[in-house]
């Protein structure tokens, strides 16, 4: 396998002048990510590269709207981990970073920021300055905001994107991603606008993209319609109220309902099937109150037997299970909401009675709330609420970042097929879904209950502004109507365009908004339409043939478990759709960030931590500590006022430091014949602590790599470096030369397996002994221990207890650890007082005993020690 030209590291003699006095932590972010920088240490190299050695990552865009949080830190420090894991591999990690600019919430920060909103009706301001500049602008109201062109909407969407984008590099950068910078890329670009628009076009060649007028659920303050993956379900107080609807025999039939205003739009009721209470009157008719419209009595099996009364007003529409019912059953339209949110002021046709308009009249302008109030006092007055309403809290749909509750309006929109109406197709979807290797694998069962249980096509149409254009125009015919089913498709030629600003092909602008002319559309796609095409973009789809072909299907798609229903769902399709493939072989899924209470961190609960104070307060490795010791799809409690993992890894950092410190101030060399048993064991434990890492790492289990690796450091450190030092400290001889080797063999595996978790320390520590750069070092390997650490790890395991019964028999004696010891005697078991015998020699010198015995006994311990003070003379 070919493999990325790694910088040489071959081991060389300490030069002390590279190490410092006092090893510390504070200012090698900026020392290393410098070099980093300027030696290309993480530029992908794809010079010579074939797919075989390459490990691309389709790494997730964070949305360019704000600031990044410590979930971020969370899940981007475990997509660093596999990339640096697998660059040590030796693999020609391809390791972009883009950012979502478009969308709403970019739009929301510009509002909010500027104090502006957009307004299309008005001209373009060329020297035109925000009302605010730099400041959050919160405190000015909506209707306060001044209203400003597209075009100058854009450009300040445009200016702050990119200002926050810089600040979020920054903070990645401090954070130390090994992110190759030179491959960036921006979801609002031409380039993006291109592989988005292509895309699109190509949907719509095959019949995959289609325009409709169909119900859609739309959020009446962005005034935009919004998918089924944008959707929240929110507990809100309400109420039931029993309604009467007229039977023809002079009876009626009792519903509860809890909106009462849409009476004016039902369109049926409908009861289960088996529901042997309603079953006589299946297939007649009722008259619904107040309006007097005649309505059928109809059967479905979504109907609830348990629910209210067990049968149910159908309206169009009230909720997405009308939306079901009014399809399934053919039923017609009467919508009465508008796109502001309020009873149109046209009634619907079927109310024909005067008494019925004219209650109609008395709704038409109001809010939904107004309305119900309205249809209320109504239904008061002719006898037909037959109870007082009933208070009730129920789940309400809202648009995840909406504050209103969500209406269903009438709309055209353009829709891609995503399988909710087509078999073959989710059948297709959940078999790619099998085909990725999902880290952990429950996850995958959040994608097909995703798949499972999509009941429309994706909707990817926004009246929003700031967004990738949909290519596509409108005839007008002759009496200047447009006309929709007719649509205009870009070429080619043209991507990326944007149809407010140019000609639809074979018209000129004069022809535009004109009789016999044409008009652009005015839509653009959801964000989502972009960032489904992620590993299209930053390799280079139709643009750079090669370069895709190298990178796709993609090695790993990292992401957190919320967006597997829209991000990791929607890449999923189009990978489909285009190439008929799974875009990646495996999926790597973080968990949530949870505080102490251990309710998810989100800016709604306004308990989000900003990860900038927290890095220059710990530094970088020690926040990347506390991220790596959590596994994939496993949540994570911080309190950002007891940061005890992070502090750890503090100390981890530090340690290694120091450690490497005192180990480079041996003579010797790390090549040395490693001849003695216990330097031998020393590394025969290391090799299997390599062997559990690597195993772990190439199964994303890096959690599990840090904790085998970071145990026997300690081991290391505590145990087998106090052991050996009088040894390694001693005049030449092979057996010093056979602990310094050890040592300093031990030394640059244990900075090579810390360099993911920590790379900063790793790297500080690594430059003292090597040239080069530790992350483009070779990953250790048994191979290189096995020949050099052939006894068993049984020797130090026990030569660790055995020291471990000395410290606590001078701890217990109330003697200092330096204090000499006369004589003692380790007793073990016959087995393991023969390996012991092997370390006499070290386990004498670190006790400072004069004369060390051995004896048997069931378990190991160390006894009849006589302290050389006479003051303080003791047996223990």
């Amino acid at each position: 396998m070919d493999s990325v030209p790694h910088i040489p590291n071959r081991s060389i003699m300490t030069d002390t002048a590279r190490i410092p006095d006092k090893p510390a932590l504070e200012g090698l972010e900026s020392k290393w990510g410098g070099v980093w920088e300027t030696e290309g240490t993480y530029r992908f190299e794809r010079e010579g590269a074939t797919r075989e050695c390459i490990y691309s990552i389709d790494t997730p865009p964070p949305t360019a709207s704000g600031s990044l949080h410590i979930g971020h830190v969370f899940s981007f420090t475990h997509t660093d981990l596999v990339a640096r894991f697998q660059r040590m591999r030796g693999k020609h990690v391809f390791y972009p970073m883009g950012w979502d600019d478009n969308g709403l919430p970019t739009e929301r920060r510009v509002q909010n920021y500027y104090g502006v909103r957009c307004d299309p009706s008005l001209p373009y301001e060329p020297d035109f300055a925000p009302p605010f500049q730099g400041g959050e602008g919160k405190s000015v109201k909506a209707a306060d905001q001044k209203p400003i062109s597209r075009r100058n909407f854009i450009e300040l969407c445009e200016q702050l994107t990119v200002e926050d984008e810089q600040q979020f590099e920054a903070l990645f950068r401090q954070l130390g991603l090994s992110v190759d910078w030179t491959q960036t890329y921006r979801t609002i670009a031409d380039e993006a606008l291109f592989t988005s628009q292509l895309a699109f076009l190509r949907n719509v060649e095959r019949g995959e993209a289609y325009q409709a007028l169909a119900p859609t659920l739309w959020d009446v303050t962005f005034r935009t319609a919004v998918a089924q993956a944008e959707l929240e379900d929110r507990e809100q107080p309400g109420h039931y109220h029993r309604v009467a609807f007229a039977k023809p025999d002079g009876g009626h039939v009792e519903i509860e309902t809890s909106r009462p205003e849409l009476i004016p739009a039902c369109v049926a009721l409908v009861a289960h099937p088996d529901d042997e209470r309603y079953q006589p009157l299946f297939g007649t008719t009722v008259t619904t109150p107040v309006f007097g419209v005649e309505v059928p009595v109809v059967a479905h099996h979504l109907a609830q037997k348990d629910k209210g009364t067990g049968i149910a007003m159908i309206c169009t529409f009230g909720d997405v299970t009308d939306v079901v019912w009014w399809r399934e059953l053919d039923l017609p339209n009467r919508a009465i909401i508008g796109f502001d949110g309020r009873i149109v002021a046209e009634a619907p046709d079927a109310i024909t009675s005067e008494a019925g308009r004219e209650a109609y009249a008395k709704l038409a302008g109001k809010t939904p709330f107004s309305a119900k109030q309205a249809v209320v006092e109504l239904l008061r007055e002719s006898g037909d609420l037959l109870a007082d309403p009933k208070a009730i809290t129920h789940p309400v749909k809202f648009f995840e970042k909406g504050e209103r509750p969500l209406e269903i309006v009438s709309t055209r929109q353009w829709y891609i097929v995503n399988g909710a109406r087509d078999a073959a197709l989710k059948s297709k979807l959940l078999d790619r879904g099998r085909e990725i290797d999902w880290h952990p694998d429950f996850m995958r069962v959040r994608y097909e209950n995703w798949v499972g249980g999509l009941s429309g096509d994706w909707l990817i149409s926004r009246q929003r502004f700031f967004g990738v254009p949909i290519p596509v125009w409108y005839p007008i015919d002759a009496e200047g109507n447009p006309v929709f089913d007719e649509p205009i498709v870009a070429t080619r030629e043209m991507l990326p365009v944007d149809p407010s600003s140019t000609a639809a092909p074979g018209y000129e602008e004069s022809q535009r908004d004109q009789p016999n002319g044409f008009v652009g559309e005015h839509d653009v796609m959801d964000t989502w339409a972009t960032s489904s095409l992620t590993p299209q973009l930053a390799a280079g789809w139709e643009r750079d043939p090669e370069l895709f072909d190298l990178l796709f299907p993609y090695s790993l798609r990292p992401q957190g478990q919320d967006i597997i229903r829209t991000w990791l769902f929607s890449t999923v399709l189009r990978a489909e759709l285009e190439h008929d493939v799974a875009p990646w072989a495996n999926a790597a899924v973080s968990g949530f960030i949870v505080d102490p209470d251990r309710k998810k961190m989100s800016k709604s609960k306004g308990n989000v931590v900003t990860p900038a104070g927290l890095l220059e307060q710990h530094g970088a490795d020690a926040v990347r500590y506390w991220a790596a010791s959590s596994r994939l799809g496993t949540d994570a409690a911080f309190d950002p006022q007891s940061p005890t993992q992070v502090k750890i890894g503090r100390r981890l950092a530090i340690k290694v430091l120091n450690a490497a410190k005192f180990i480079l101030g041996f003579e010797g060399a790390a090549d040395a014949p490693v001849t003695v048993a216990v330097d031998r064991s020393m590394l025969a434990g290391l090799a299997t602590v390599v062997e559990h890492a690597t195993r772990a790492l190439e199964s994303y289990d890096h959690a599990r790599a840090l904790e085998v690796s970071e145990t026997f450091f300690w081991t290391f450190c505590d145990d087998y470096l106090e052991l050996v030092k009088e040894r390694a400290y001693g005049e030449a001889s092979p057996e010093q030369a056979s602990a310094v080797a050890a040592l300093k063999t031990a030394l640059s595996v244990l900075l090579r397996l810390f360099a993911p978790v920590i790379p900063y320390a790793a790297e500080e520590a690594w430059s003292w002994s090597n040239d080069g750069s530790v992350h483009r070092a070779s990953w250790p390997a048994v191979e290189e221990l096995a020949a050099r650490g052939d006894a068993g790890v049984e020797l130090l395991e026990l030569a660790s207890l055995a020291l471990t019964g000395i410290r606590r028999a001078k701890t217990d004696a109330k003697a200092s650890q330096k204090t000499p010891v006369t004589s003692a005697v380790i007793a073990a078991p016959a087995a393991a007082t023969a390996l012991l015998a092997s370390a006499e020699g070290d386990l004498r010198a670190v006790g400072r005993i004069a004369d060390l015995g051995f004896a048997e006994a069931e378990e190991l311990a160390v006894r009849d020690i006589v302290l050389d003070t006479p003051q303080e003379e003791a047996r223990a």
